[in-house]
């Protein structure tokens, strides 16, 4: 399974993954694809996310069960520690 989240994303890119995948909530998509598939739906959401931001979540065989991407400026960013991927905040911008 695998989630992707888009915020300010053109409407071409909401389109394209309104098609793939199912958007549960304005800007959440949910879909079950294998490896290959999951990389050329992300691929296309780099390419297309212009000035928005986007992560994608999937479940893997991790400690945590799942493995995620970013794209795009968030206060949100992921940070590898010690093998293990959280996230750290940045400092709200003026």
């Amino acid at each position: 399974m695998m989630v992707i989240v888009v915020e300010n994303a053109p409407p071409r890119l909401r389109g394209r993954l309104a098609v793939w995948l199912l958007e549960v909530r304005a800007g959440v998509y949910v879909g079950n694809y294998g490896r290959r598939q999951r990389e050329r739906i992300w691929d296309q959401v780099v390419a297309a996310i212009g000035e928005g931001d986007a992560v994608i979540a999937w479940t893997a065989p991790t400690d945590a069960g799942f493995r995620f991407e970013t794209v795009g400026w968030n206060r949100r960013r992921p940070v590898d520690f010690d093998g293990l991927r959280l996230v750290a905040f940045d400092p709200p911008s003026a």
